[in-house]
């Protein structure tokens, strides 16, 4: 996997953890994009790698889906919490 995309992965994964949403607590998909740096929201190309990322985490079963109120909510999967954590903690030194 490239590693841009798995730097979207964890910035992503990092918050929603720092956020406790996990299982029932859930947030709006659009919301996932928010606090990553610019060069990944500000061009066509970073767009892409974020798409990525979600379809990659949505893969791994990382992200449960839960539609609310006509948007997409999402949170993370606690079956896969340990995994989760893991991957945050592999990925913080890059």
């Amino acid at each position: 996997m490239e590693k841009e995309v798995e730097q979207v992965i964890w910035h992503i994964l990092a918050k929603l953890s720092r956020m406790n949403k996990i299982g029932g607590a859930h947030t709006e998909i659009k919301n996932l994009e928010k606090g990553l740096p610019n060069h990944f929201k500000e061009n066509k190309k970073g767009k892409k790698k974020i798409q990525e990322a979600i379809k990659e985490m949505f893969r791994r079963d990382y992200l449960l889906q839960k539609p609310s109120t006509g948007e997409i909510h999402v949170s993370l999967n606690p079956r896969k919490i340990n995994e989760i954590r893991e991957f945050i903690e592999k990925y913080k030194e890059n």
